[in-house]
């Protein structure tokens, strides 16, 4: 079995609630999500699957993630960002967002694309996202790995 392989890169802002350590603040990372989608070659066109199309399909969702705050849903900050967000007249979406991706609502996130903010609820480490990552692709990509490295972290999953 051969492999097509992309990458994305995307902007967030977390913490790790309940962590003793840096990491129980607020603060931000640039994530580079690398996606391993496995398969036989397609004499036609010479790919296993178009990188190009590997990446259309997980940016769809995964833009949602992409400049967004990312709270464990028990997260004492979550009922005061969505009150700033309201006074700010923010809430309900800007003209400037237009990073608007596809819904999420599962058992590990739910998007609030029109305000950049993602709840999950794990908390979110490299391992955590890569989980909930797999959850929203597994039905539209034959993904074998996939690898995500936040900063100085990483972690890789096979499937």
């Amino acid at each position: 079995m051969t492999r097509s392989i992309t990458k994305l890169n995307l902007q967030y802002a977390h913490r790790f609630l309940g962590y003793e350590g840096e990491a129980q603040y607020l603060h931000g990372h640039t994530g580079g999500l690398t996606i391993e989608v496995g398969g036989n070659i397609d004499v036609r066109t010479g790919f296993v699957h178009p990188c190009n199309s590997i990446k259309k399909t997980a940016w769809d969702v995964l833009k949602n993630f992409d400049h967004a705050l990312i709270l464990q849903k028990e997260d004492p900050l979550l009922p005061g960002v969505f009150d700033a967000y309201e006074k700010q007249g923010i809430r309900n979406g800007a003209p400037t967002n237009t990073m608007l991706g596809l819904p999420i609502d599962n058992a590990l996130a739910k998007a609030y694309p029109e305000c950049r903010l993602v709840v999950v609820t794990k908390v979110a480490t490299c391992e955590n996202l890569l989980e909930v990552f797999y959850s929203l692709l597994k039905d539209k990509l034959n993904i074998k790995k996939m690898t995500f490295t936040s900063g100085d972290n990483c972690a890789s999953m096979k499937f």
